[in-house]
């Protein structure tokens, strides 16, 4: 399964922004529009959800750089599309280009690099 995992695997996922994602409502800005976290969160979400199909039982991915640029604003009640698209393929990690956008066009884009890990051995890791 993990050998299907190649550069132009594609993934897409929508988010209508409600008043718990915005900015003002999360602390990270004083406005009623799509927070930067949310954004990067909903990025983060569309890649690990575009591999987990090509995972073995008992694998998962875990996020671990996001460098991306948040260009302009969408208000609560808009759609947000993202995209991403698996750019790299080295053993366990995994580069992706993400983007979202609104009905006007691109409001943020970058790259994101994820790793996939056994998850039973990941979690011992972390409760030494």
């Amino acid at each position: 399964m993990m050998a299907d995992l190649k550069p132009g695997l594609v993934g897409e996922a929508l988010l209508v922004v409600q008043a718990t994602h915005t900015a003002s409502h999360l602390g990270s800005g004083g406005v009623e529009v799509l927070a930067t976290p949310v954004m990067i969160a909903l990025m983060e979400k569309t890649a690990q959800e575009s591999v987990r199909r090509f995972l073995p039982e008992g694998y998962t991915t875990v996020g671990s750089k996001v460098d991306v640029q948040h260009f302009r604003p969408t208000p609560a009640g808009k759609k947000v599309i993202c995209e991403c698209s698996l750019t790299e393929v080295r053993e366990a990690k995994l580069t992706f280009a993400v983007s979202a956008s609104d009905e006007k066009g691109i409001i943020g884009k970058g790259t994101h690099v994820r790793y996939i890990v056994n998850q039973e051995s990941f979690l011992k890791q972390i409760n030494m």
